[in-house]
C-alpha cells in the first residue's frame, strides 16, 4: 500500500486529508493542521466532526497514514481509477456509492463488485437488458449485465466458452445475481427453435430453490449448495440448452435446524398446500406438526407466500417436462421424510431401542414409500454387522437409532435431490450439437461462524482453490496489458495460496489424514486431531492448534483465520447409511422411490451431484460394472474426496474458460435498505479478493490514459509552444516536465501507465493552474467591474449633480413664484375680505332697511286696510238707510197715488155707468175695457218686476246685517290670527333649530353611512374580485379538466391504434413464420417447392380470404405427405395449432363455396326462364325500334351521300376562282359542311346515349327493389328533354350505382358502436349532489338499451346483407354480360352497333316486364305504364332529332343549291371540262376522343406488370427522373380499367398481386431506407387515388370535374382500402425500424461522448474497464453525422413525394428515438452527469432544434419528444442545494418520472473540483416533495415504442390523362384507353 510518506512532499502539507484506522468505522477521515516534518512522531490531525486529534505513528514502520483522493474520484465506476488504491480508499468509494448514489454495483478491475440492497430496485427489467445489449462494458454504468453482456460477446468474439464466478457470503445476493445473468442471457439470444429453451432454462430456478434454498439468520432465500450452470449456444448464439452441476449440499438441514432457521423451502410449499384434493392422500399437516420443520421455531417468512410458491414450483416443473404423476411421486417422498423424522423411537435398555406398535407416522411413512412395517420398525433399531464367515443383527441403543433414522431421511433427500437435478439436466439438454457455452457458477463464499464443522471446511477449500485461479487470472491480465503495451515488465510479487491448498488437498495433508482415519475401524476425531497435530503443527506456518483446546484445529486461509471444530467430522466425511434400510426401500412397490435407488451400485455423489449426460459435466466416474469389488470400494468414497474430485473437475472447466467475476457483498447483518456496516463490509472485501486485486493493480501501473485522455484533461498544464501536432509527443515533453522520476510513469502504444498517486498529482498540478487561471480570470473581471462600477459611480454623479443643479433653480424659480403669487393671494385675499365686510353691512343695512320699510309698509297697508274696510261698512250702511228711506217714500208716494187714483176711478166709474147706458158708450166702454186689461197686464207685469226687487233688496238688507255682525266676528278673528301667527313663529324657531339639530345629525350619519358605503364598495370589490378569481379558476379547471380528458381521449385514441398497429406487426411475424415453417416443411420431405405464392395481406376482405384459403389448402396439400417427417423437427403445438387453423378455413371456405354454388344455380335458372319469356313479348316495341333505327340510318346516309356529293362539286369547282380552295367562300362553305358532318355524329352519340339510358334504367329498378328508399330517377329522367341533361342524369345513375347505401351502412353502426363503446369520465369527478351521477346511470341505462337495439339492428342489416349478396351477385353476374356486350358492340361497325345494342335493351327490357309481370301484377303495372310514358319521351326525343335532321337537310340543300350555282357557271364556262375528270375526295381526318386515364393490359401481362413496376424498379432512378408516385398511379390506371370493364377477377388478381408483391420486394431489401421510403410513398398514394376516384362526397371535394369522371364505376373497393392502410402501417414500421438501425450507433457517440463545444468537457480519470472494451473503435460518430442522416432521410422522403403529415410523423419517431436513447444512456452512465455535459446536451439538443426550424417541422411535436432530455439536462446544470432549487426541479422537471430526476441526481458527478456534490438531504427532499406523483415505476424510456401512424387524405391534383410513361419502365405492353 502507499502511504503519505511514499508521494511528493507537497501532498504531506496542512490541509491534507488522510485515512486514520478507527474501532467502529474501520476508517476514519482526518485533515492535517501542521505540516508534517521528517522525523515527527505525532501528527496534528482534526477529524470531520472538528475535534483536534494527535495522531502517533508507529516507530517501527514509520508509516504515515492512507492519503485520500480527491473528491473528484470518489464516486468512481471503476476502484482502479482512483489515484491512491487502498482499503480505506476502496471502502470509502464503495460506502459513497451505496449510501448516497443508491448504486449497488461497481467495477474492481475484471470484478464486480455488488453489494445487495435488501430492496427491489427497478434496474433489472427488459428496457434495462436492452440498453446493456450491445453495448461496450466501460461504456455504461456497472451492471452485472454489462458483465453477462461482456461474456456473450466474448463467447461470440473469440470463440471461447466463458464463466460467470458469482461468490459471496450466505445472504450477500449470489443467487439472485445468477440468476439476473441467466434472464440476460435467455433475453438477448432466444431459442434456435419453437421449444421456448430459454425459459426452461429460468424455469429451473424455483425449483432449484424450492429444493435446495433454505431461510437462514443471514438470508431468508440461502442456497445451501453450489451451481454451475453450463448454458448451450448454437453456432448462431441462440440458446439450444443448459446442463447444471452441484456441489455440497446441506443435507443436515433435513434433519436438523438452528434458532430463527428453516428447513428447505419444499417442505414448508407442501405444508401451506396440504388442503389441496391431491395432498389428501399425503396425510399432511402445518409445518409446527413435524419434527423436521419445527426445530427453528420460525416457520414462516415475513412477505412469502409458501402456497404461491408450491404453484410456482409445480408450474416450472410442467414447464420442464416433469408430468404430474412424478411431481405427486416427488411430493409422496417429500411428506414420507416429514413422517419419518415424527417417528418416536424409545428406549428398550440401555443397548437397544424399539419403535412402539402401531406408530402412526411410520404407518404413514411405510405406506406413502410401499414398503412393510415390520422391515422397517425392525432396521431402524437394528443393524446388520458383517464379518469375514459370519453375519450378525445387533441392536442399537436409542440415539444411534434416532441418528440412523436422520442419516436414512437425508439419503432419501440426497437421492431426490441427484434425481430432480438429473431430470431438469434432461429437460434443458438439446439434441442440436453444442457449439459454446456460457457457465454461471453460484458457489459460498467466504464463511466464518462461531463453531465452524466440515462444511465450511469444504467451502473455505473451494474459496482457496477459486481465489487461486483468481489470483493467476488477474496477474495474467496485468501481465498481458504490460507486453500488449510494450512496457518494461517487472514481476509483481502477489499473494499465493498455494500453501494452504497443499495444507488441505496434497498428500498427508488434512483431507488425506481425514480419510485414512475414517478407515480406521476405530477412528476417531479426537485420533484425526491428534494426527494433524503431529504432522503439520510444527511443518506448516498456516496451521495452528487453539490454546483451550484439543478437538479444534486453525487454518490461515487468504481471507482470515479460521477455527474448525473437530466434533463430527468424520461421521459427516464417511456419510453412512444402514444398507439393509436401502435394501427396504428397494423392495418397495414405489416405483419412483426404486428409480432413485436402482443406481445404488453406481458411484453417485453424496454431495448432491447427480450424473450429467455428457463431457467434464459428470461429477462422478462411473465403475466398471463388472468388478463388483471395485464398485463396493468405488461406493465408499469419502465425501470429502469426492468433493476435491469436483472441485478438481470445476477447476479445470474454469481455467478452459475466460472468468468474469462478480463478488457479492453482505451490507449489513439486519437486511435493512440501503445500511453500510464498514466492518462487515471490509471483512469481505478481504475475503472475496478484492483488496487482492487492488494490491496487484497498485503494485503496478493502476492508473493508465490514453494519449488522447491525458491530452484533453491536462491540456492547461501546457503551454502553446508544447502542443505538437505528435499526441504522443506532445505528452511525452510535457509529463518529462511536470514529473521529475522516470519511474513514476511509462509510456506504451497507446496509453501512459501511472505509479499509484501520479494522478492526484497532476489532478493537483492542473486544480492549482486552474485555481490560478481563475484567480487571474477573477482579478481581471473585478478590475473590469470595480472600473464599470466608478465609471457607472461617476456618470451618477455628474448626473445627480446635475438634476441637484436644475432641482436648486427650479426651487428658487418656484420660490420666486410663490412669492408673486403669495401677493397677490394677498390682495386678493385683503380686497376679499374687505370687500366681504362692505358686502355683509350693506346686506345688514339693506336687510335693516327692508326691515324698517316692510314694517312702516305693514303699518300704511292695515291703515289703508281698515279705512277701507270703514268707507266700505259706512258706504254699505248708508246705502241701506237710504234704500230704507226710498223705499219708505216710494211707499207713501205710491199709497198716496193710488188713493188718487182710486178717487179719480170711482169718478170716472161714475161717469162711465152713465154712459154704459148707450150704444156708443159701450162700444166706447170696451175699447177702454181693453186698453184696461192691456194697462192690467203690464201693470201685473210690472208689480211682479216690483215684487222681485223688493225682494232682494230685502235679502240684501238681510245680508247687510249679517255683514255687520260678520265684522266684529272678523275683527276677533284677525286677533285670534295675530296670536297664532306669534305662537306659530316661536314653533317655526323651534323648529329651525331642531331641524338644525336633525340636520347636524343627518350629515354625521350621512358620513358614517358613506364610510360604510365605502367599506362595503371595498368589500363589493372584493367579493366580484374574488368571484372573478373563482369563475377564472373553475373556468381554468373545466378548461384544464377539458383538456385532460381530450389529451386522454387522445391517448386512448393513440394507444388503439397503437395495439392495433401493433397486432398488424405480430400478424406479420406470424405470417414469415409461418412462411419459414412451410418452407422448413417443404425441405424436410424433399419435394420440390411449389409455385410461388404468397397470402394476402389480411382477411379484412372477402376476396383476399378466400386467395389466402386456397393458396393455404394448395400449400398444405403440397406439403401433406411430409407432415410425418416434419413433426420431430417443428414444435408439434405450433403445428397442431396451424392445422386446426387451416381446417377451420377450409371448412368455412367450403361453406361459403356452397353457397355461392347455390346462388350461382338459382341465377342460372332464373337466367333461363327469363330467356324463354322473352322470346314472347315486346314484338311491337321492337318493330317500332326497328323502324325507328333503320329510319335514322337512312336519314344519315342520305346525308352522307350528299355530303359526298357537295365535297365532290367543290372539286369540280376548284378552277373558279371564287369557289377555289383557300378562296373564303369555298372556307366558309367547307366548315359548314365540317360543323353539319360533326352535329351528325353528336346525334349519333345521342342515339347511344339514349341506348345507355335504358341501361341505366334496369340499375335503377333493382336498386330500387333493393333499396329501403325509392330512388327517383325514373321520374327524373321523364323530366329530362334535352341529350345533354339526359347524360347527365346517366353519369349521376352510375355514381349512385358504384355507391350503393348498403355498403356504407356497416361504416356507421360500426362508428356508432365505437362511440357508445369510448371511455366513460371517472366516477370521483362527480360532483357531490349526485346528479351528475343519476345521470351517467342513466346514460348507461340509454347506452344498454342503445346497445340492444343495435345489435337487433345489426341483426337484421347483417340479415338483408345476406340476402342482398345474392343479388349483388346476380347483379354482378349481369354486370359482366353486360360489359362483354358493350366491348363487343364496340368492335363492331356504327350501324351494326346501334342495332345490336337495341336488340340486347329490348331484350333486357322484356326480361325486366317479365320479372316484374311474375313478382306482383299490381307493381308490374305501374310499371308499364311507367315505360309507356318513358316511351312517349324517348319518342319525342327522336322526333326531335327528326327536326333536326329536316332542319339539317334543308340546311344542306341550300348549299348544294349555292354549289350548283357555282357549279352552273362554271360550267358555263367550260361545260365538259370536269366531266371526265376524276373526282379526288377530300380527307378530312377525324378527332380522336380524348385520353380517359385508363391503361389496358392483358391477363398474362399481369406477371410483367408487376415484375416492373414492383419487383425490379430502382427507386433512386424513378426518384430523380420521375414524378413522385408514378408506378401507384399507373398500377391506379390499370385498376380503373378493369373495373371499367368490369372484371372483379382482374381488380381482385392485380390487387392482391401488387400487395403481395410490395411485401416481397420489402422483405428482400427491407433494411434499404431508400426501397422502403419509395414503396411506404406510393403505397400512401395508391391508397389516397383509391379514395380521390372512389365516387365518395367525402373524397371529392377537392376533384375537378374531370377527375370526378374518372371515379371508379363497377366496383367497392373499400375493403381494400382497410388492406392497403394495414400494408402502409407495415411498411411504416420497417421504415422506423430501418431508420432506428441506421441512427442506433450514432446516437450516443453524437449526443454523449462527442464534445460538439470543445474544451467543455473534461475528461475524468477512467479505470481499467474503459480500456478493454469488447470490440475496437470502428469510428467516432458526431453530431454532424446525425444531422447529415436526418437531412439525408428528409431530402429521400421528399423526393419520393412521402405526404408531408407522414414526413412529420416520421421526424417525430427520429426525434423521440435520439432523445429516448441519450437519456437511457444518460441515466445508465455516471460519468456523464455533469454540469458540461449538460451544457453540451442542451447545445446539441438546440442544433436539432435548427434543423426542425429549417424544415418548416417545428409544429410535428418533434421537439416534445425531446423535451424529458431538455429537462434532464437542465437538471444538470440547475442549482440543487435549497428548498427552493428542490421546488424549482419539481415544477421544471414535470416530463422526467421521480425515478429518472432521483437517477440523476445520485449519479451527479463533478468533472472539476469547483463543482459540488447533491447532498443525500437534497435528494430526499426531492423524493418527499415528488411523493405524490401518479407515474410509472419505470426507470428508462421504452425505444421500442412507435407512435401509431396516421394516413391523412391528401388527394393530388395531377390529372390521369396527363400522365406520361417513359420507355424506361419497360410497359410498353399497356394501352392508353
Amino acid at each position: 500500500m502507499f502511504f503519505l510518506a511514499n508521494v511528493f512532499p507537497s501532498l504531506a502539507a496542512t490541509y491534507a486529508r488522510v485515512w486514520i484506522p478507527d474501532v467502529e468505522e474501520v476508517w476514519k477521515s482526518a485533515e492535517l493542521t501542521k505540516d508534517y516534518r521528517q522525523g515527527d512522531g505525532v501528527l496534528q490531525l482534526q477529524l470531520e466532526d472538528g475535534k483536534e486529534l494527535e495522531y502517533k505513528l508507529d516507530p517501527k514502520t514509520n508509516n504515515l497514514p492512507h492519503l485520500r483522493n480527491p473528491d473528484i474520484l470518489v464516486g468512481e465506476n471503476d476502484l482502479t481509477a482512483l489515484s491512491y488504491l487502498h482499503e480505506p480508499a476502496v471502502l470509502h468509494n464503495l460506502k459513497v456509492r451505496f449510501i448516497d448514489s443508491k448504486l449497488i454495483y461497481t467495477y474492481c478491475g475484471i470484478v464486480l463488485v455488488a453489494i445487495n440492497p435488501y430492496e427491489t430496485l427497478p434496474i433489472y427489467g427488459t428496457d434495462i437488458i436492452n440498453a446493456y445489449s450491445g453495448q461496450n462494458m466501460g461504456d455504461m454504468d456497472p451492471h452485472i449485465f454489462a458483465v453477462a453482456e461482456e461474456a456473450y460477446k466474448q463467447m461470440a468474439r473469440d470463440e471461447r466458452n466463458q464463466s460467470i464466478i458469482v461468490s459471496g457470503e450466505s445472504g450477500a445476493g449470489k443467487t439472485v445475481s445468477a440468476k439476473y445473468a441467466m434472464r440476460f442471457f435467455a433475453t438477448v439470444s432466444g431459442s434456435a427453435s419453437e421449444a421456448n429453451v430459454e425459459e426452461k432454462v429460468l424455469a429451473s430456478n424455483p425449483i432449484m430453490e424450492s429444493i435446495g434454498n433454505a431461510k437462514t439468520t443471514r438470508n431468508d432465500n440461502s442456497s445451501r449448495f453450489g451451481k454451475y450452470i453450463e448454458i448451450g449456444f448454437d453456432k448462431k448464439y441462440h440458446i439450444i440448452g443448459a446442463n447444471m452441476r452441484t456441489y455440497l449440499l446441506e443435507k443436515s438441514r433435513v434433519v436438523f435446524q438452528a434458532d430463527e432457521e428453516r428447513n428447505y423451502h419444499i417442505f414448508y410449499q407442501l405444508c401451506a398446500s396440504a388442503h389441496l384434493p391431491e395432498f389428501k392422500a399425503l396425510k399432511l399437516g402445518k409445518a409446527d406438526d413435524f419434527h423436521y420443520t419445527k426445530q427453528g421455531r420460525n416457520p414462516v417468512i415475513d412477505g412469502i407466500d409458501d402456497a404461491k410458491e408450491m404453484s410456482t414450483t409445480r408450474n416450472a416443473f410442467t414447464l420442464l417436462g416433469v408430468n404430474e404423476s412424478y411431481q405427486l411421486g416427488l411430493f409422496q417422498i417429500l411428506a414420507s421424510i416429514l413422517h419419518l423424522g415424527n417417528i418416536e423411537v424409545k428406549d428398550r435398555d440401555s443397548d437397544s431401542s424399539i419403535i412402539p406398535p402401531n406408530n402412526g407416522h411410520l404407518s404413514v411413512f411405510c405406506e406413502l414409500m410401499g414398503v412393510t412395517y415390520q422391515d422397517m420398525s425392525h432396521w431402524l433399531c437394528h443393524k446388520k454387522l458383517k464379518t469375514a464367515t459370519e453375519t450378525y443383527i445387533k441392536p442399537i441403543p436409542k440415539l444411534q437409532a434416532i441418528n440412523a433414522r436422520d442419516a436414512l431421511a437425508k439419503h432419501i433427500y440426497a437421492k431426490l435431490f441427484n434425481w430432480i437435478v438429473d431430470h431438469v439436466n434432461k429437460a434443458l439438454h438439446s439434441t442440436v450439437k453444442q457449439h459454446s457455452f456460457i457457465g454461471v457458477l453460484d458457489i459460498y463464499g467466504f464463511e466464518t461462524f462461531e463453531i465452524n464443522s466440515f462444511e465450511q471446511f469444504c467451502i473455505n477449500y473451494a474459496n482457496e482453490k477459486l481465489q487461486q485461479q483468481f489470483n493467476m487470472h488477474v496477474f495474467k491480465l496485468e501481465q498481458e496489458e504490460y507486453m500488449k503495451e510494450q512496457i518494461p515488465w517487472t514481476l509483481i510479487d502477489f499473494y499465493d495460496n498455494q500453501p494452504c491448498i497443499n495444507l488441505i488437498e496434497a498428500k498427508m495433508g488434512i483431507l488425506d489424514l481425514l480419510d485414512e482415519e475414517c478407515k480406521m475401524p476405530k477412528g476417531s476425531d479426537d485420533s484425526w486431531a491428534q494426527k494433524m497435530y503431529n504432522t503439520h503443527l510444527k511443518t506448516c506456518a498456516l496451521f495452528e492448534k487453539p490454546r483451550m483446546s484439543n478437538k479444534a484445529f486453525i487454518i490461515q486461509h487468504f481471507a482470515d483465520k479460521v477455527e474448525y471444530q473437530c466434533d463430527g467430522f468424520l461421521e459427516k466425511n464417511k456419510d453412512t447409511v444402514n444398507e439393509e434400510q436401502i435394501h427396504v426401500l428397494k423392495a418397495s412397490k414405489f416405483d419412483l422411490l426404486v428409480e432413485l435407488f436402482q443406481d445404488e451400485e453406481k458411484a453417485t455423489s453424496p454431495t448432491g451431484a447427480a450424473p450429467a449426460t455428457g463431457g467434464r459435466t459428470r461429477l462422478s466416474v462411473k465403475p466398471d460394472k463388472n468388478k463388483a469389488g471395485k464398485a463396493s470400494k468405488e461406493h465408499k468414497k469419502t465425501v470429502g474426496l469426492q468433493f476435491r474430485n469436483s472441485l478438481q473437475l470445476l477447476m479445470e472447466t474454469l481455467n478452459a474458460t475466460t472468468p468474469h467475476y462478480v463478488r457479492c457483498i453482505k451490507p449489513n447483518d439486519y437486511k435493512y435498505a440501503f445500511t453500510f456496516d464498514p466492518k462487515r463490509a471490509v471483512q469481505q472485501l478481504r475475503a472475496c479478493g478484492v483488496l487482492e486485486t487492488i494490491r496487484i493493480s497498485a503494485a503496478g501501473f493502476p492508473s493508465r490514459w490514453t494519449y488522447q485522455e491525458f491530452f484533453s484533461r491536462y491540456r492547461v498544464l501546457m503551454k502553446q509552444k508544447d502542443v505538437l501536432t505528435d499526441r504522443k509527443m506532445t505528452c511525452k515533453n510535457v509529463l518529462e516536465k511536470l514529473v521529475q522520476d522516470p519511474d513514476k510513469y511509462q509510456f506504451g502504444k497507446t496509453k501512459i501507465f501511472f505509479r499509484a498517486g501520479q494522478v492526484a498529482y497532476l489532478e493537483k498540478l492542473r486544480a492549482d493552474k486552474l485555481r490560478a487561471a481563475c484567480i487571474r480570470i477573477q482579478k481581471t473581471i473585478r478590475c473590469w467591474l470595480a472600473r464599470k462600477k466608478y465609471l457607472r459611480m461617476k456618470h451618477a454623479v455628474t448626473t445627480i449633480q446635475r438634476y441637484v443643479r436644475g432641482y436648486q433653480a427650479r426651487c428658487l424659480a418656484n420660490f420666486l413664484r410663490r412669492t408673486r403669487a403669495a401677493i397677490v393671494i394677498q390682495k386678493y385675499q385683503r380686497m376679499y375680505v374687505q370687500k366681504t365686510c362692505y358686502k355683509r353691512k350693506q346686506a345688514a343695512a339693506l336687510a335693516m332697511q327692508c326691515i324698517l320699510r316692510a314694517y312702516m309698509a305693514r303699518q300704511l297697508y292695515k291703515a289703508l286696510l281698515r279705512e277701507h274696510k270703514a268707507i266700505i261698512i259706512q258706504k254699505m250702511v248708508r246705502g241701506w238707510l237710504a234704500r230704507q228711506w226710498y223705499k219708505r217714500t216710494l211707499e207713501a208716494i205710491v199709497y198716496l197715488q193710488c188713493c188718487i187714483r182710486r178717487m179719480r176711478a170711482k169718478r170716472e166709474l161714475k161717469k162711465l155707468k152713465i154712459e154704459a147706458r148707450s150704444v156708443e158708450h159701450f162700444k166706447k166702454l170696451n175699447i177702454h175695457f181693453e186698453r184696461l186689461n192691456s194697462l192690467e197686464i203690464s201693470h201685473a207685469a210690472e208689480s211682479e218686476r216690483l215684487r222681485v226687487e223688493l225682494t232682494r233688496l230685502r235679502g240684501a238688507e238681510e245680508d247687510a246685517k249679517n255683514n255687520a255682525n260678520k265684522v266684529t266676528s272678523l275683527l276677533e278673528e284677525l286677533e285670534r290670527l295675530r296670536k297664532d301667527l306669534q305662537n306659530t313663529q316661536k314653533e317655526k324657531k323651534a323648529i329651525e333649530d331642531w331641524a338644525q339639530t336633525y340636520q347636524d345629525e343627518m350629515e354625521k350619519m350621512i358620513s358614517e353611512l358613506k364610510e360604510q358605503n365605502h367599506l362595503l364598495k371595498n368589500e363589493k370589490n372584493d367579493l366580484n374580485r374574488l368571484i372573478q378569481e373563482q369563475s377564472q379558476q373553475w373556468t381554468e379547471k373545466i378548461q384544464r379538466a377539458l383538456k385532460e380528458e381530450t389529451q386522454q381521449l387522445e391517448y386512448d385514441l393513440n394507444e388503439e391504434r397503437s395495439r392495433y398497429q401493433n397486432l398488424l406487426t405480430e400478424h406479420l411475424r406470424l405470417e414469415e413464420k409461418y412462411d419459414d415453417l412451410k418452407e422448413e416443411i417443404t425441405l424436410a420431405v424433399n419435394v420440390p417447392k411449389p409455385g410461388h405464392r404468397r397470402t394476402d395481406s389480411t382477411h379484412s376482405s372477402n376476396e383476399s380470404e378466400c386467395t389466402y384459403n386456397s393458396e393455404f389448402a394448395e400449400s398444405e396439400e403440397g406439403t401433406r405427405g411430409g407432415e410425418d417427417v416434419s413433426k420431430a423437427i417443428l414444435d408439434m403445438s405450433l403445428f397442431l395449432k396451424l392445422q386446426k387453423r387451416v381446417s377451420e378455413l377450409e371448412q368455412e371456405k367450403q361453406s361459403l363455396q356452397n353457397e355461392l354454388d347455390r346462388r350461382e344455380e338459382q341465377f342460372q335458372r332464373a337466367r333461363a326462364r327469363d330467356d324463354e319469356e322473352h322470346k314472347k313479348a315486346r314484338g311491337a316495341e321492337l318493330e317500332y325500334e326497328s323502324l325507328k333505327r333503320q329510319e335514322l340510318e337512312s336519314e344519315n346516309k342520305k346525308l352522307k351521300h350528299d355530303l359526298n356529293k357537295m365535297r365532290q362539286s367543290l372539286r369540280g369547282s376548284a378552277e373558279a376562282g371564287s369557289a377555289a380552295p383557300g378562296s373564303p367562300a369555298y372556307t366558309v362553305l367547307l366548315d359548314q359542311l365540317n360543323a353539319s358532318n360533326e352535329e351528325l355524329e353528336v346525334r349519333k352519340e345521342e342515339v347511344l346515349i339514349l341506348r345507355s339510358q335504358l341501361v341505366s334504367q334496369k340499375e335503377a329498378m333493382q336498386h330500387k327493389e333493393t333499396m329501403t328508399e325509392p330512388l327517383p330517377y325514373i321520374e327524373d329522367v321523364q323530366k329530362l328533354t334535352d341529350a345533354k341533361e339526359i347524360s347527365q342524369a346517366y353519369m349521376g345513375l352510375k355514381e349512385t350505382n358504384r355507391s350503393p347505401r348498403f355498403t356504407r351502412r356497416p361504416t356507421e353502426v360500426n362508428e356508432l358502436v365505437n362511440r357508445l363503446r369510448s371511455p366513460f369520465p371517472d366516477y370521483h369527478k362527480l360532483n357531490e349532489d349526485g346528479e351528475l351521477w343519476l345521470v351517467y346511470e342513466g346514460l348507461k341505462e340509454t347506452n344498454r338499451l342503445l346497445e340492444s337495439q343495435l345489435q337487433a339492428q345489426r341483426r337484421s342489416h347483417e340479415n338483408e346483407v345476406e340476402a342482398l349478396r345474392g343479388d349483388l351477385q346476380s347483379v354482378k353476374e349481369e354486370n359482366n354480360r353486360q360489359q362483354q356486350l358493350l366491348a363487343q358492340n364496340l368492335q363492331l361497325p356504327p350501324e351494326a352497333r346501334i342495332e345490336a345494342s337495341l336488340q340486347h335493351e329490348i331484350t333486357r327490357l322484356t326480361n325486366e316486364n317479365l320479372e316484374l309481370h311474375s313478382a306482383d301484377p299490381k307493381e308490374y303495372k305501374a310499371y308499364r305504364i311507367s315505360m309507356l310514358r318513358r316511351m312517349v319521351d324517348l319518342m319525342e326525343q327522336l322526333e326531335k332529332q327528326d327536326k333536326t335532321v329536316r332542319k339539317l337537310k334543308k340546311q344542306l340543300k341550300v348549299f348544294a343549291k349555292k354549289i350548283n350555282d357555282l357549279e352552273g357557271g362554271q360550267m358555263d364556262v367550260s361545260p365538259g371540262q370536269t366531266a371526265d375528270e376524276p373526282v379526288h375526295p377530300v380527307n378530312i381526318p377525324r378527332r380522336e376522343k380524348d385520353f380517359q386515364g385508363m391503361l389496358e393490359y392483358k391477363k398474362e401481362d399481369e406477371l410483367k406488370l408487376v415484375k416492373n413496376l414492383i419487383l425490379e424498379l430502382k427507386p433512386r432512378g424513378v426518384a430523380v427522373n420521375l414524378i413522385p408516385g408514378l408506378p401507384s398511379y399507373i398500377l391506379f390506371m390499370c385498376l380503373r380499367h378493369a373495373d371499367y370493364i368490369n372484371d372483379d377477377q382482374k381488380v381482385r388478381s392485380l390487387l392482391t398481386s401488387v400487395i403481395n408483391s410490395i411485401k416481397k420486394i420489402l422483405k428482400k431489401r427491407g433494411d434499404d431506407f431508400e426501397t422502403v421510403s419509395f414503396w411506404l410513398s406510393n403505397t400512401c398514394r395508391f391508397l389516397h387515388c383509391l379514395k380521390q376516384y372512389s365516387g365518395d362526397e367525402q373524397f371529392m371535394k377537392h376533384n375537378t370535374s374531370k377527375q370526378n369522371d374518372h371515379c371508379l364505376s363497377n366496383f367497392d373497393l373499400a375493403e381494400y382500402r382497410q388492406v392497403l392502410s394495414d400494408l402502409a402501417i407495415q411498411i411504416y414500421q420497417q421504415l422506423i425500424k430501418c431508420m432506428e438501425n441506421i441512427l442506433q450507433p450514432m446516437i450516443v457517440s453524437g449526443m454523449l461522448e462527442h464534445e460538439t463545444i470543445q474544451g467543455v468537457s473534461g475528461v475524468k480519470p477512467t479505470g481499467l474497464r474503459k480500456r478493454t472494451s469488447s470490440i475496437a473503435d470502428e469510428g467516432t460518430y458526431t453530431l454532424d453525422s446525425i444531422i447529415r442522416q436526418l437531412n439525408s432521410f428528409h431530402s429521400i422522403m421528399c423526393q419520393h413525394g412521402t405526404d408531408p403529415e407522414l414526413i412529420k410523423q416520421v421526424v417525430k419517431q427520429q426525434f423521440y428515438i435520439i432523445g429516448a436513447v441519450t437519456l437511457n444512456n444518460l441515466l445508465l452512465r455516471k460519468d456523464m452527469c455533469s454540469w458540461s455535459k449538460g451544457m453540451q446536451i442542451r447545445y446539441n439538443v438546440s442544433q436539432l432544434e435548427e434543423l426542425l426550424r429549417d424544415k418548416n417541422l417545428m409544429t410535428c411535436g418533434a421537439k416534445e419528444t425531446l423535451e424529458p432530455l431538455i429537462q434532464a439536462a437542465q437538471l444538470l446544470q440547475v442549482k440543487k442545494k435549497t428548498d427552493e432549487d428542490a421546488e424549482a426541479i419539481c415544477s421544471m422537471c414535470n416530463g422526467l418520472s421521480t425515478a429518472q430526476i432521483v437517477k440523476v441526481l445520485n449519479l451527479y458527478t463533478p468533472v472539476n473540483a469547483f463543482e459540488e456534490r447533491v447532498s443525500v438531504q437534497f435528494i430526499r427532499t426531492i423524493q418527499t416533495r415528488l411523493r405524490d406523483r401518479k407515474e410509472s415505476p419505470q426507470l428508462l424510456m421504452d425505444t421500442k415504442v412507435i407512435y401509431p401512424v396516421t394516413f391523412p387524405f391528401n388527394p393530388s391534383s395531377l390529372a390521369l390523362e396527363t400522365i406520361q410513361i417513359p420507355s424506361s419502365l419497360n410497359v410498353g405492353f399497356l394501352t392508353r384507353v
